[in-house]
């Protein structure tokens, strides 16, 4: 009994080796239909080395067929396999204004910082630093979201107009600096408020004031001088909110945020008057958009 028991177990480890056996066959079957080296490294197919030209002409052809996705691609083997050739600048300057228009404005950003660093002194410089800009100005956020990309935007806009004042690209860059300016003005506007709802009146002043001194020609500026007239009061200031009322109705005399300053001055005794000594003495006039 107990041999035919060993018997019977020696046949079950014949049946488990075979089967073994049977596994790692077929799976070096597997490996080598695949390629793949079960004994050594992985082998490496060689990438097609094309001329510089044709992959040029071909990414060429697909930006004027608007399939930017593929023309990235062509770009990026072009400069993967051929980084110094003749069309290397060119290639950069078309892999910034890809991404620019797939919406990989990111990608662009970076794109186009190192097409700047590399090429300080291209004809294209103009319009790398435009599409920087705009880059930027794409992705702004509301105005309850950090404001850094609004920044950003203008200081590429203001390297472009500094540099480049008779580019075709400055007036388009003007008209998005003001909103950029805007989306700044209210930001600051948003937080005063928010102190000036909560009784921090000298917080919410300086960021009302922030709005008066560095973005004039913002639609913001008038709630800013009145919102300032109303701080000023709060705190005991009158000379202080009647120079800010004065300022507001001196630039803005038709504007429903004077006469709201008019009406809370009155509610004191008081009227908007330009005022010595205080902080907006002799600022009267204000930078108009």
């Amino acid at each position: 009994m107990k041999q035919i028991s060993q018997t019977v177990a020696l046949n079950r480890v014949k049946q488990v080796a075979a089967q073994i056996l049977g596994v790692v066959f077929f799976s070096l079957v597997l490996a080598g239909c695949s390629g793949f080296n079960l004994f050594g490294p992985p082998k490496i197919e060689e990438e097609e080395i094309i001329p510089p030209e044709e992959l040029y002409t071909s990414a060429l052809a697909d930006m004027d067929r608007q399939y930017f996705a593929t023309a990235l691609r062509t770009l990026e083997k072009l400069e993967r396999q051929h980084p110094y050739s003749q069309y290397a600048e060119k290639s950069k300057l078309m892999t910034v204004y890809a991404n620019f228009r797939t919406g990989s404005y990111e990608k662009a950003v970076l794109a186009s910082e190192r097409y700047l660093a590399l090429y300080p002194s291209s004809p294209e410089v103009d319009y790398i630093l435009y599409l920087q800009g705009t880059s930027y100005f794409a992705q702004i956020k509301d105005i309850t979201r950090d404001q850094k990309l609004a920044q950003d935007s203008i200081d590429s806009y203001r390297r472009l107009i500094s540099n480049f004042p008779n580019s075709e690209y400055v007036d388009e860059s003007r008209e998005n600096m003001r909103v950029a300016f805007d989306q700044l003005a209210g930001k600051e506007m948003s937080v005063g408020r928010f102190y000036l709802g909560n009784g921090q009146n000298t917080a919410a002043i300086n960021r009302f004031r922030a709005v008066v001194d560095n973005y004039q020609t913002s639609s913001h500026i008038e709630e800013a001088l009145y919102r300032l007239t109303e701080g000023y009061l709060k705190l005991g200031l009158l000379g202080e909110a009647q120079s800010a009322a004065a300022v507001l109705g001196l630039n803005y005399p038709s504007s429903s945020w004077y006469n709201l300053s008019f009406e809370l001055l009155q509610e004191v005794g008081a009227e908007p008057a330009a005022i010595e000594g205080t902080s907006l003495d002799g600022a009267l006039q204000l930078e108009q958009s």
